[in-house]
């Protein structure tokens, strides 16, 4: 399913902000590189757990 610009703008910000390498960040969230490749090229959207969890980072982040 596709989603839009602002959602993987949003994942590579979150990523980039932590510091984050692709591989990182999918070992935090559980998903494959594969997936976090999808999410920030805009083939895919992340699930709900992984939003929640990608949610959390950016309040602990205090990434907008």
């Amino acid at each position: 399913m596709k989603h839009n610009d602002n959602d993987n703008n949003e994942i590579k910000k979150l990523r980039q902000g932590l510091g984050y390498t692709q591989e990182e960040l999918a070992m935090f969230l559980g998903v494959t590189v594969t997936t976090i490749s999808r999410w920030e090229n805009n083939h895919y959207q992340p699930s709900k757990l992984a939003r929640r969890l990608i949610e959390e980072l950016k309040k602990e982040a205090k990434i907008t």
